[in-house]
């Protein structure tokens, strides 16, 4: 799928896109080995490590079976926000925070 893509093109290691997701290297491992299915949130984490643009994001969701990010709701707006705009997990959560939203993880 396209997170394999996204993946190939990013050039850094699993063990760094770990750090940046903020998971742990064994489960990123076993995401792309098919082991794991991530949640929407972890799946959201991950697209924001690698980089992933607005549209990326939202085909990974569709692929995933998870719903796509909804500018309507308040939280999906702001994690959309910050994935246009290229801003790292931690940015993303403190967003979400500052507006009383849980982080993604």
């Amino acid at each position: 799928g396209l997170l394999e893509k996204l993946y190939a093109r990013c050039g850094f290691p699993k063990a760094t896109l770990a750090r940046l997701a903020n998971m742990s290297e064994v489960y990123v491992y076993q995401v792309f080995a098919g082991r794991r299915h991530p949640t929407r949130d972890r799946l959201l984490a991950l697209c924001v490590g690698l980089g992933a643009t607005l549209d990326e994001t939202q085909v990974i969701l569709r692929q995933a079976a998870w719903g796509e990010l909804y500018p309507r709701i308040e939280r999906d707006a702001i994690i959309a926000h910050g994935i246009v705009h290229g801003a790292s997990l931690n940015e993303i959560n403190n967003s979400l925070c500052a507006r009383g939203e849980e982080p993604l993880c």
